[in-house]
């Protein structure tokens, strides 16, 4: 398998080992150093995408690398331009995906290949009538597909593709990675893939008693509360207003402070309790941090009580999923994001009455 290019995706390497070198699922997994039930889902989900036309094209020319009977011989020979895959290199790939997959972060604009095209074309819509934006070869828009940055949207003679959110986190990491290159920072490989699940935005903050405001650079990914906060209602209205945010964002950062200490390692665990709060008082030394940041996140879940209380710790301080806090609480799916809006509700109303609209300062 070391010959396959470089750009080739383990899962596209794992199928390839089991259906033409005939390796056993077991040995495919003792080999990549993973389970045989994460390769067997690997083989399976390609399976079902052969009716992809790019990606079975794909995997049809990677087949060379194992002397391909003549049946096989003779499928990839009927294709445009068989060898132009095996021959691409990862930096044509990473250079054209820039350029195409920014493409397609447009508004309507979608990947057309068919069977009698020797390219893919990148077409818009626009007052009704296709334009085309850009070309590939589709020997790069193979590879696109194979890599899952690429979906097909509606098959037919003209199959249309549209990128995937893994095409999204792609070209986010690239760019990233052009960014610091011209800046000379170090590392750039690191940061440009931490860079990729990062979603920057802006708010205002109170910086001041007086009800001065700032705007402040923030990660709209960091968190679950955050991630929600960009949902919307059927009416349009954002799913949590600034003031849940803001009200979950105190009791973080006041959790941060209740932690800080000598001990560089804490039992959370002790905050979470479904029936009593009794394990994190607020004249403990639990943590050896801020007593009066204990003190105000003691006052702030005995106001949320059990449940609404657990999940605002979990998705707020300890940035525990949605679907995770919904596994371990025992609630149904889905269910958790009503669950949470309401405490973060409660949450605001409490340090209203306490600290007024400015909300206090922290520490």
């Amino acid at each position: 398998m070391t010959d396959l290019p470089e750009w080739v995706p383990h899962h596209a390497r794992h199928y390839l080992a089991h259906t033409e070198l005939g390796l056993s699922i077991r040995s495919v997994a003792r080999e990549a150093g993973c389970a045989a039930s994460t390769v067997l889902r690997q083989i399976r989900k390609l399976e079902t995408e052969r009716d992809d036309p790019l990606i079975d094209e794909a995997l049809d020319t990677l087949r060379q690398h194992f002397a391909p009977s003549p049946e096989a011989q003779d499928v990839i020979h009927m294709s445009a331009h068989p060898r132009t895959l095996l021959k691409t290199e990862t930096a044509k790939i990473e250079r054209e995906a820039r350029r195409i997959l920014r493409r397609l972060c447009e508004s309507d604009a979608v990947l057309a290949v068919s069977p009698e095209m020797e390219k893919a074309v990148v077409l818009r819509m626009t007052d009704g009538v296709p334009r085309r934006i850009a070309v590939v070869e589709r020997g790069i828009a193979q590879a696109f597909a194979l890599q899952d940055w690429v979906k097909c949207k509606s098959a037919g003679k003209v199959a249309q593709y549209e990128i995937t959110h893994a095409g999204r986190l792609a070209l986010k990491r690239l760019l990233s990675e052009d960014a610091r290159r011209k800046t000379g920072l170090d590392s750039p490989e690191v940061a440009a893939f931490a860079e990729q699940h990062r979603e920057w935005g802006t708010k205002q903050v109170v910086t001041g008693e007086t009800g001065e405001t700032a705007r402040m650079r923030y990660n709209l990914a960091e968190s679950p509360m955050l991630s929600l906060a960009r949902r919307r209602d059927k009416d349009g209205s954002p799913f949590l207003t600034d003031d849940m945010v803001s009200a979950g964002e105190r009791l973080r950062e006041d959790f941060e402070l209740a932690q800080m200490g000598p001990r560089t390692t804490q039992n959370w665990e002790k905050f979470l309790t479904s029936t009593d709060r009794t394990s994190f008082q607020p004249g403990s030394d639990h943590g050896g941090g801020s007593m009066n940041a204990k003190d105000r996140v003691h006052q702030a879940l005995a106001e949320l009580g059990p449940g609404l209380g657990d999940v605002v710790l979990r998705c707020c301080c300890y940035l525990e999923g949605l679907e995770t806090a919904e596994r371990r609480m025992g609630w149904s799916a889905r269910s958790g994001k009503i669950v949470l809006r309401i405490a973060l509700q409660r949450l605001s109303e409490h340090y209203k009455r306490i600290h007024g609209s400015g909300g206090g300062l922290i520490g």
